[in-house]
């Protein structure tokens, strides 16, 4: 696969992951913190090109996972927990080079996000996105929005509504509150 250029306005992302042939994300250096990641994507579309460089949002996260829980109820519940889990135990602020070289080892990130991803095959084909981009943006965002401010709570909230079975007017105001 030839992957298509993730430059945008002149700026090289930090690093580049292809996903499943599919998607191509791009990391880039944000300007909200020393540390900040700013995410970046493009998808194959059905005819073999390219989309435009998107940034994802909470929003674009949450409808997906909105639809995968109309598909399958029981495996994505299991899924928003243990994203639950790592919300609350697993997410590290970036707080040095070292910390985010060792974030960004593109690498070990994909071996971890494709060996969870094993535990959710059955979502697999559900909604817009792949189990494994989503878990690969909503780690990045989860990072992104702890380094930027260690008390940040929107991600944790977002989950949370989609775990309480809220309806989508409310999962989507949380997703989109600023």
């Amino acid at each position: 696969m030839i992957l298509p250029s993730m430059c945008t306005k002149g700026v090289e992302p930090l690093i580049i992951i292809p996903v499943n042939n599919t998607y191509v994300l791009g990391i880039y250096q944000g300007s909200l913190s020393q540390y900040d990641l700013l995410l970046k994507y493009r998808q194959m579309q059905p005819d073999g090109t390219w989309t435009r460089i998107r940034t994802p949002k909470h929003i674009h996260w949450a409808v997906d996972i909105l639809i995968k829980m109309h598909e399958n109820e029981e495996e994505t519940k299991r899924f928003v927990e243990f994203l639950i889990k790592y919300w609350r135990d697993g997410v590290k602020p970036l707080r040095s080079e070292i910390d985010r070289d060792a974030f960004l080892n593109v690498e070990a990130l994909l071996h971890e996000v494709e060996s969870e991803a094993l535990n959710y095959t059955a979502l697999s084909n559900k909604g817009e996105y792949s189990i494994k981009f989503l878990l690969l943006i909503a780690k990045i965002l989860m990072v992104q929005e702890k380094t930027n401010r260690e008390d940040a709570y929107m991600f944790g909230q977002v989950l949370e509504s989609l775990k309480e079975g809220k309806d989508i007017f409310r999962v989507v105001s949380t997703a989109t509150h600023r």
